[in-house]
């Protein structure tokens, strides 16, 4: 992955939206479950919704990242 650069998409009823890296690195695994549940992503995105676990090969990248709470206020518009 090359952060900032679009790694899939992730479709819902109304739209479908580009999934941007946040990071650099190599994918060590992704969640296989997702393809027969991906309600998954809506109902537990900081449990079982995960997409990919990523080797990060620079973990400043990861300071400069939203956390969740700054997120979620983005998100819902808050």
């Amino acid at each position: 992955l090359t952060r900032g650069e679009n790694f899939g998409t992730i479709e819902s009823v109304k739209a479908v939206e580009e999934l941007n890296s946040p990071v650099t690195g190599t994918v060590i695994e992704r969640n296989e479950a997702l393809i027969s549940s991906p309600e998954e992503v809506s109902e537990d995105p900081y449990g079982e919704g995960w997409f990919l676990k990523v080797r990060v090969n620079d973990p400043g990248e990861v300071e400069d990242a939203l956390t969740a709470d700054e997120y979620r206020a983005q998100v819902e518009g808050e």
